[in-house]
């Protein structure tokens, strides 16, 4: 298949999966499993697409990000400003919630790939999201807080789902939206907060891969072209499912979770062949 078409479908997968609660991870998974070797692409390429789509979340929340950057940066200089604000309250719940992520994730870096091509755990993770997804039907109701911003508790236990997001199939955006409508927080004061904890977890990943030689090599006018799309495709994405919070209709996306997870455990139970 030619090069630039298939960064192009990598583009609008990754665009797409990586903010509607669906699983990113889990589908480029999926793809794995069914068209193998044409979907291996370089860790140069890997880390365009989620520049992209970074960059996306970025502009989107733009007033969001650079309220909590500016916050964090005056708490440099006089820490007590972080409880005195909203946009330092803010800032601090990304800061705590940031520490279970980034050792969970660090934990489970090694194990995760290998899950990637077993079937049964990919599905089981999908029908965790639609269960994560499902559940705000019933707490984004209740939910009374419109600042998005936690206690330090709260805060850990977002970090942690976060952290474990890095299962395949298991949303990043589902389950940290979720989990903070379950934790009181209404669902446009989730969605911030669930998109503002996502930038200091995917540019720590991409830091931490940079490190690899062959990453200022592997990725070439192809990758760059993903990334566009990943871009555009993200920034869709994004204002389609703010529209979709607001509306109430987030826990739709669970029967499509639900479907997809069903489908690879009778995958995983039928066997080869």
């Amino acid at each position: 298949m030619n090069e630039w078409l298939v960064l192009a479908l990598y583009g609008l997968v990754q665009g797409l999966t990586e903010f509607l609660p669906v699983s990113s991870d889990g589908h480029l998974a999926i793809a794995a499993m069914f068209l193998g070797d044409i979907v291996a692409l370089p860790l140069g390429t890997v880390l365009l697409l989620h520049l992209g789509t970074l960059l996306a979340t970025l502009l989107v929340l733009r007033e969001d990000a650079g309220a909590t950057l500016a916050a964090s940066l005056r708490a440099a200089t006089a820490p007590r400003t972080l409880g005195s604000t909203a946009e330092g309250r803010t800032a601090l719940t990304v800061l705590l919630a940031s520490v279970p992520t980034a050792l969970v994730g660090l934990a489970l870096r090694d194990v995760v790939e290998p899950l990637a091509t077993r079937p049964a755990v990919v599905g089981a993770c999908l029908l965790a999201t639609a269960a994560f997804v499902g559940s705000t039907r019933w707490s984004g109701p209740r939910a009374r807080l419109d600042e998005p911003s936690l206690d330090l508790g709260p805060a850990l236990v977002l970090g942690l789902a976060q952290g474990l997001a890095v299962l395949p199939g298991l949303s990043r955006s589902g389950t940290t939206i979720a989990v903070a409508m379950l934790l009181g927080l209404r669902p446009e004061a989730a969605f911030r907060l669930s998109f503002l904890l996502s930038l200091p977890a995917v540019a720590g990943a991409v830091l931490l891969e940079l490190r690899h030689p062959e990453v200022w090599t592997d990725a070439g006018l192809p990758g760059l072209f993903g990334a566009l799309v990943a871009f555009g495709v993200g920034v869709l994405a994004l204002r389609w499912l703010q529209r979709w919070l607001a509306q109430g209709r987030f826990g739709l996306f669970a029967a499509y979770c639900a479907l997809l997870g069903l489908s690879l455990l009778g995958l995983a139970l039928r066997g080869p062949g």
